[in-house]
């Protein structure tokens, strides 16, 4: 298991499946990946994994939800959303794709627009959204940030 607040090798194999959901993981999108993985921390035999699963096609598999917070499934989806738009198309099956992450890490629909509006103002705060510049950490906080609001909202409506 994935230790507390610790994406696990199994998110980011699952964001490679999404990636060649299209038949075509470009390089800018494995090196978004395992970044992200790096990032995390993981250990380097995950790292070899998942760097591996960017290099030829893999399925969605299963992912393992019990060591993800709210947050933590949010930014994957955010993550994921931004991969199928980095190349200015969304194809159908990247959106089955995606439709399958978001069912796997059992997000509702409206939070999954929240992340995929989330996820295009962070891109729009720099003018290149490539994997090198887009800023993964900016996203997590800003993810983080509204649920926050959202809770707080929420509580002062049972007030």
């Amino acid at each position: 298991m994935a230790e507390a607040g610790k994406l696990g090798r199994d998110v980011f194999v699952a964001l490679a499946a999404v990636g060649w959901a299209d038949g075509n993981l470009d390089a800018e999108e494995a090196d978004a990946i395992v970044r992200t993985a790096v990032e995390e921390g993981l250990e380097l035999d995950a790292i070899t994994e998942i760097e591996n699963a960017t290099k030829s096609p893999v399925d969605l598999g299963e992912i393992d939800r019990r060591a993800l917070s709210k947050e933590d499934r949010l930014f994957v989806y955010a993550v994921a959303s931004w991969m199928t738009w980095l190349d200015g198309e969304v194809t159908d099956s990247e959106t089955e794709a995606l439709g399958k992450l978001g069912d796997a890490l059992k997000i509702p629909n409206k939070p999954r627009e929240h992340a995929d509006s989330i996820m295009r103002e962070v891109a729009y705060q720099s003018e290149d959204i490539r994997p090198a510049r887009y800023d993964l950490r900016a996203l997590r906080a800003l993810i983080t940030e509204r649920l926050k609001d959202a809770q707080q909202a929420r509580a002062k409506e049972t007030d």
